[in-house]
């Protein structure tokens, strides 16, 4: 049924015909060094590098199977559906892909060195990946304290409030967040950066019940997958003098003991540039509420589908969609209801993976700019079933939980509400053009 309504986002191109006979040097290296090596270098994240042949050899099975079923890069988008142009994206073409399939089905040659692209020079010392954006570090670093966790243990949550040193209003234009070290990383499931300050305006849009700790608004949610926001021009967030960060910081042992602890990099716009627009991130639920929060309840040996509904209180656009779940959560879909009746889908996440919490950041002239009222409409689906490679046991029921066993289910999105004015102006810029009748 998702397929059915949307087929007017699809953006269709001119598709080329793969190369039969690939080499290493010439097809294979440049594919590898723009979709791969950022992750699969020394240094990197990923737990094999595929910067040079004699590297990426012994994994030519592994990486035809990995890319033929679109696990690897991972981008778990479904490519017919919805939205199709994002700022990041890192998915590899229908050619790139039959590309590398005939390299490795073709015995995976090296090819002529000669060949080969110039390698990519990547920094010694981990370093902020917005800072080639801005050409500098970032404005303020925000530290969490340390947390060691044990070898073995049952998940834990470290919440840290940090002071910020803002003397005066302090506009934001970019964020990025990470844990200190790679082997952090290891630990970290997620991290979120809570704002704590007296705002007026940002509860008019909060989410969070009256008297919550946060009702200022997220400021950052890591999660591997999403390592930054960045606002469009002319929006941004704000930091107010006595502003305090609240941590939520989610860990998982992995049998050594790790000691880390997360660092929030905040670019900040000059001080006479005011942007016109706040952005404001918020979690879209896909589960019924119950009187203490979300409820969810998932049989043994099955698969089930949750919806949630958010009415938006102005105009807003739309900037990005990142599902959030844990390990039966399979799929997730974006519509939005608008009020003249009509439905859009605008994005379908058809094959979740646990391991890539993947942020997609609609693309400037693709991210959808609704009215007030339109209800965002999020459909979940879980599989709690041997189907499911994730599942750490089908036999269990499943609740609602923070523990990476129990489930979840909501839709990070940052939006940007916008005026009436804004509105209909974009509307009128927007218009298709009439088809005049010729003689």
């Amino acid at each position: 049924m998702i397929k059915t309504v949307v087929m007017l986002f699809v953006g269709f191109g001119s598709i080329q015909a793969a190369t039969s006979n690939p080499t290493f040097s010439k097809e294979i290296a440049p594919i590898f060094q723009d979709k791969c090596q950022d992750c699969h270098r020394k240094g990197g994240i990923a737990p094999m590098s595929l910067v040079t042949y004699q590297e990426a050899r012994p994994w030519a099975k592994s990486i035809k199977e990995k890319v033929v079923s679109r696990n690897m890069p991972p981008w778990s988008i479904d490519k017919s559906v919805g939205i199709q142009h994002f700022k990041n994206d890192v998915s590899l073409s229908d050619e790139q892909i039959a590309t590398i399939k005939n390299w490795v089905d073709n015995g995976a040659p090296q090819g002529n060195l000669k060949d080969l692209p110039v390698e990519k020079v990547y920094p010694t010392e981990p370093e902020w990946a917005l800072q080639k954006e801005y050409g500098r570090p970032p404005d303020l670093i925000i530290k969490s304290t340390d947390y060691t966790m044990p070898a073995v243990s049952q998940d834990q949550w470290w919440r840290p409030i940090i002071n910020l040193d803002i003397k005066e209003p302090v506009w934001v234009r970019a964020v990025e967040m990470r844990p200190s070290t790679l082997a952090g990383r290891k630990i970290t499931h997620h991290a979120l950066a809570h704002l704590i300050q007296d705002d007026p305006d940002a509860k008019k849009f909060s989410d969070v019940p009256t008297g919550g700790i946060n009702e200022a608004g997220t400021l950052m949610e890591w999660a591997v997958g999403k390592n930054y926001d960045i606002y469009r021009e002319g929006t941004g967030k704000l930091l107010l003098p006595g502003s305090r960060i609240w941590y939520d910081i989610h860990y998982h042992a992995v049998g050594e003991e790790i000691t880390d602890h997360v660092e929030l990099g905040v670019w900040l716009y000059p001080k006479n540039e005011i942007p016109k627009y706040r952005t404001y991130l918020t979690a879209l639920t896909s589960l019924p509420r119950n009187g203490s929060g979300s409820s969810i309840d998932i049989a043994p040996n099955s698969t089930a589908v949750f919806q949630g509904y958010t009415v938006l209180k102005a105009p807003a656009r739309i900037e990005n969609v990142q599902p959030h779940f844990h390990l039966r959560g399979k799929a997730m879909a974006l519509e939005a209801l608008l009020p003249n009746g009509t439905t859009q889908v605008l994005s379908y996440v058809d094959h979740f993976n646990f391991n890539w919490m993947t942020n997609y950041i609609y693309a400037d002239d693709a991210a959808p700019v609704v009215p007030k009222g339109t209800i965002l409409h999020v459909t979940s689906w879980y599989d709690n079933t041997a189907a499911n490679r994730s599942n750490p046991d089908p036999n269990q029921w499943v609740g609602y939980g923070d523990r990476t066993v129990d489930e979840m289910g909501h839709m990070w999105t940052n939006l940007t509400y916008i005026s009436d004015e804004d509105y209909a102006a974009y509307v009128e810029s927007h218009k298709k053009p009439t088809m005049t009748a010729t003689k």
